[in-house]
């Protein structure tokens, strides 16, 4: 069981969500930004450290969602996510190919990674 951790990022009413690149598993498929827990790594830590490396910017972690467990055909993960807030403006993409800030009521209307789904659910009934 692989953890991974996941940012629901907020700025001005929307949220950021990451289009994963054609090189990655589940190509072009949308996502909440973050990465896997290394060995003795926080949960927060990760997300901050991870957000910093994929995206160049900084967040202030606000609050955690209830863990996603997900079995994909090669691999099953915990997902663990946390609402987050946006201090940097100057996003630089380093591992994915594209990202939008979106209203979060249009969540669903994008091609989710299947893990990613039961977040967004849950982050929307939050609102």
């Amino acid at each position: 069981m692989i953890e991974v951790t996941c940012a629901i990022i907020k700025d001005k009413g929307n949220v950021l969500i990451c289009q994963r690149s054609e090189l990655m598993s589940l190509p072009l498929m949308w996502e909440f930004p973050g990465g896997k827990v290394e060995t003795n790594e926080t949960y927060e830590n990760c997300l901050t450290r991870e957000i910093k490396e994929e995206l160049n910017i900084d967040i202030s972690i606000e609050k955690p969602l209830n863990h996603v467990f997900h079995k994909y055909d090669n691999k099953s993960i915990t997902l663990i996510p946390f609402i987050c807030t946006l201090h940097s403006s100057e996003i630089k993409l380093n591992e994915h190919k594209d990202l939008i800030w979106i209203n979060p009521l249009d969540l669903l209307n994008y091609n989710l990674a299947p893990a990613d789904i039961p977040i967004a659910k849950e982050y929307i009934n939050t609102l």
